[in-house]
């Protein structure tokens, strides 16, 4: 069990170190382009102006860099590309201990991980090089809808996932339907995304999640899983070094696409696959995740229903700022709470 855990930790202190070294690269790189917003705001989704937003927000987006996700997936797949080249040189080595790219575990997440990272980067790009225009919505979903499509139908056919676990409760069976359902999971996951709006929040929401889902693939045996997962972590804290207030840069598509679509495709693999409860266990371990979502889905219903809004703001961590909360107060708040509920999901997944 100790040699394990280092294997666990061992990477994951790599990818933090990597992180550290590569970001003055980066940020050198994010302010030599310029690579923020020609003019602040944004416009709201019915068209008019989002006034609570741009007083929250509008100053800071001319003038601090996008593009800082480069960061959590550049260090994620150093580290992966490093440890595979360092346990291929020295097959009878220690490293070959350290190298978890494997197929039946991490080749899944890991693409998933870097297909994000490459869409998001190119809304980012278009972004910061046509006035804060990036690539159209339907366009990300579209794309979005089509990669959770390919891997659902990976999951249902080559790996034989046709249900959901129930803690303590057996397996809810979907069939086929298990591949719109991954779509949908994906397309939530990366709708919570935009998390990503205050210094510091997004990084230490995802670091927690990603914390608690190593420690279910390990409670899995899943180790290669639970590897891949603490990279994540490492990668993710090296960015939130930099991006706590005030933040050298902001995580934003490149960085959180990669985050969650790589998070459906973890949730998947500790479910049934891992004889676990991972996508049940997202409900607790996800949940700022899931309130940032409903409050954006809650808001817009509202809205529609009665012409007036429920909140100052959507999503819920902007509405606290709005009715006077500090930034930092809310950031912290949302980590204890994110803290609580990564310990309570791996309790949950010891037991059940």
């Amino acid at each position: 069990m100790d040699s394990m855990i280092i294997n666990v930790l061992l990477p994951a202190l790599l990818t933090f170190t990597v992180g550290i070294l590569i970001t003055p690269i980066v940020t050198h790189f994010l302010y030599k382009h310029k690579a923020w917003k020609k003019q602040g705001g944004k416009i709201a989704m019915g068209g008019h102006e989002a006034v609570e937003f741009n007083r929250l927000k509008g100053a800071t987006e001319t003038s601090t860099p996008r593009m800082g996700g480069i960061v959590i997936w550049g260090s994620v797949i150093i580290t992966l590309v490093l440890t595979y080249l360092l346990a291929s040189v020295f097959p009878s080595s220690f490293f070959a201990d350290l190298d978890y790219l494997t197929r039946s575990q991490t080749l899944i997440p890991a693409t998933s991980l870097i297909i994000g990272a490459i869409i998001g980067f190119l809304n980012d790009f278009y972004d910061v090089a046509h006035e804060g225009k990036g690539l159209k919505l339907s366009i990300r979903l579209g794309l979005i809808t089509l990669l959770s499509g390919l891997l659902g139908w990976w999951f249902y056919t080559k790996l034989g996932v046709t249900g959901v676990n129930i803690p303590f409760d057996g397996t809810l069976e979907l069939g086929l339907l298990i591949i719109p359902f991954f779509i949908l999971l994906t397309l939530m996951l990366y709708a919570s995304g935009v998390i990503d709006g205050i210094d510091g929040l997004s990084g230490g929401v995802f670091a927690s999640i990603f914390a608690a889902y190593t420690g279910i693939a390990i409670v899995q045996s899943q180790f290669d899983l639970a590897v891949f997962c603490a990279t994540v972590v490492g990668g993710t804290m090296a960015f939130l070094w930099f991006n706590i207030p005030p933040a050298r840069f902001w995580m934003t598509e490149t960085g959180s696409m990669s985050l969650t679509l790589s998070l459906a495709t973890v949730v998947f693999m500790t479910d049934s696959l891992g004889d676990g409860n991972g996508i049940s266990l997202l409900l607790i371990v996800g949940l700022p995740l899931i309130a940032t979502v409903a409050s954006n889905v809650v808001q817009v219903s509202y809205r529609k229903m009665t012409g007036r809004k429920l909140l100052r703001i959507a999503p819920l961590h902007h509405h606290f700022e709005a009715i006077g909360w500090p930034s930092y107060k809310v950031t912290m708040r949302y980590w204890i709470i994110s803290i609580f509920c990564a310990v309570i999901g791996v309790i949950i997944a010891s037991i059940a």
